[in-house]
């Protein structure tokens, strides 16, 4: 059998010191976690987190930078996620927009809220991308390339 990572994109979105969030229903549990989802299937890693951040807060995101690239392995599930995390900015919501169905909430939590919610985060991955952007990790968008045949 051939083995494949689920890969994922992720926003990092700070606005005057809080970060956006989502309150989503995973497997009966709730938990917080970065706007973000799963690439599909012809889509560009910059489109896909576009698309993931308007799915599940409404809001147009803009990709300013690539914080990181994480490998998570879950072995009680069999599974590895491959996520690249940008940070970048939104505008405003889009009015009456529906979110994802498994979206309960979107806030804007200090780094203090996120910590004191450490045990509800979705993975550990979402602490640790916050904290990279926040010491500086931004390589350039132009270092991102897609092919097609």
């Amino acid at each position: 059998m051939i083995w494949k990572p689920h890969v994922t994109v992720a926003a990092v979105i700070e606005r005057s010191g809080r970060f956006l969030l989502v309150e989503e229903r995973i497997d009966g549990k709730r938990v917080f976690n970065q706007p973000a989802g799963h690439l599909e299937r012809g889509e560009s890693l910059l489109d896909a987190v576009r698309r993931e951040v308007l799915e599940e807060t409404a809001h147009p995101f803009e990709p300013a930078a690539l914080v990181g690239v994480y490998l998570y392995e879950l072995p009680e599930k069999d599974r590895t996620y491959l996520r690249f995390c940008f940070s970048g900015r939104v505008d405003g919501a889009e009015p009456g927009r529906a979110l994802d169905a498994e979206i309960v909430a979107v806030h804007w939590l200090t780094r203090e809220e996120i910590q004191k919610r450490r045990d509800a985060l979705r993975s550990p991955m979402v602490l640790r991308c916050i904290d990279d952007h926040l010491a500086g990790a931004a390589l350039p968008l132009d270092t991102l390339h897609h092919f097609t045949a």
